[in-house]
């Protein structure tokens, strides 16, 4: 998708991660190599998400602020720039959590129980206490924490599409309950003669092809012309918004997910790389360390001896030969298990070269982000603010369609 051909909405990216510690090769294939991307081409925020840590592991907060520094170091050692991206913390946006409880006043209950995730994580953290508000309201936590910047874009794989469907209900709903002001048709009107008359005629006719034949582009080259009006009020804005699409002020617009590949990042054993089941390889890991994990790993169990001919598809090396191998290695790599032509360290000496390659960036930049710990906390601190920014921008406009605003 090219920046410049959709509407500025939809040009801002939010993302964010549950502080868990250092992060694995896992967490980089998976997330950060996208965000790395993303931040060239969109105005993004990416947050640490130190409350949502707390909804399935409250009893163990006294590790959240450790952990919190260690995945910004890792997030800075994978290519994060904050020069491009606002780096910041959920909990010290407190606007957040003031969008939370105002959403939850319109939220249906069902609507929270019905997110897939729901009932998956009950069952598969049965060992926690889930029967609190705080897991019950976390899709709700992550609407607002979307909502809050007004984002147009949320980087999900297929599985988190259901949490951006439900954002984009709860934003709908609460467009549809507080943007009926009254006389919104005569305010819209009066808001599009200060476009000038040849914007209005324009704004008119798309909105016309729009609401009579479905013209979608035409609603995007609508979103587009008013987001260039510089002599109409954010009030007005979100009322020429919504009168485009025969509704109330957009004042929390829907976002749409942008859906991203699934990892390919197995673990040391074949199985999910994730540090539950211990087969992880840290971003800035040692590399000695590295070598042993990696010529430990087990092979296909038919290649009991150097001579033995083995199956890649049964190998979990061959995973790796997948994700950081080339045509032709991965060629050189094959035909010599099935033909017993190589044996399995050199098969994995392969890996280990491509593995250790990779890192070397990345452990030299968090090198030096552990030697500044103050610029770290400045970085965070510098994107806090910027984040708070646009997220009272935000509240302001919620508080005044509730009718909040006390002067």
């Amino acid at each position: 998708m090219n920046v410049n051909t959709v509407p500025r909405q939809h040009q801002r990216v939010l993302s964010g991660m549950r502080p868990t510690g250092r992060l694995h090769l896992g967490h980089y294939h998976g997330v950060l190599r996208n965000w790395v991307r993303l931040q060239h081409e969109y105005e993004c925020f990416f947050f640490v998400a130190d409350w949502h840590a707390l909804t399935t592991h409250y009893e163990d907060s006294g590790v959240i602020a450790a952990n919190v520094w260690d995945m910004v170091v890792d997030w800075l050692a994978a290519g994060i720039d904050p020069g491009d991206a606002r780096l910041f913390i959920q909990s010290r946006v407190p606007e957040h959590a003031e969008l939370h409880v105002l959403l939850s006043m319109v939220t249906p209950l069902g609507w929270l129980e019905r997110v897939p995730s729901f009932k998956d994580q009950q069952e598969k953290l049965h060992d926690r206490d889930l029967a609190t508000y705080g897991f019950l309201g976390y899709p709700l936590l992550q609407s607002a924490d979307i909502l809050i910047y007004r984002a147009g874009l949320v980087p999900v794989g297929e599985d988190q599409v259901a949490h951006v469907e439900v954002t984009r209900e709860i934003a709908r709903r609460f467009n549809f309950v507080f943007g009926r002001e009254p006389g919104f048709e005569e305010k819209a009107e009066a808001a599009i003669a200060k476009m000038g008359k040849r914007n209005a005629r324009l704004y008119r006719k798309l909105r016309r092809r729009y609401q009579e034949q479905g013209d979608a582009a035409a609603l995007d080259t609508a979103r587009a012309l008013l987001e260039d009006q510089q002599n109409v009020t954010l009030g007005d804005r979100e009322r020429l918004f919504g009168y485009l699409e025969g509704g109330g002020r957009v004042i929390l617009p829907e976002p749409q997910a942008l859906l991203t590949g699934a990892s390919r990042m197995p673990g040391l054993d074949g199985q999910k790389m994730s540090k539950s089941y211990g087969n992880v390889i840290e971003l800035r890991e040692d590399p000695h360390d590295v070598r042993e994990k990696l010529r430990r790993m087990p092979t296909d169990p038919a290649r009991v001896r150097r001579t033995d001919a083995g199956d890649p598809a049964k190998c979990p090396v061959w995973q790796f030969h997948l994700v950081y191998s080339d045509e032709e290695t991965r060629g050189w790599a094959e035909e010599g298990c099935r033909t017993a032509g190589i044996g399995c360290l050199d098969c994995k000496q392969k890996v280990i070269d491509a593995v250790l390659a990779e890192q070397a960036p990345m452990r030299e930049r968090a090198a030096e982000y552990e030697s500044q710990p103050d610029l770290v906390r400045s970085i965070i601190a510098d994107g806090c603010d910027q984040a708070r920014d646009a997220a009272r921008e935000t509240m302001e406009a919620v508080r005044q369609a509730m009718g909040l605003v006390y002067r």
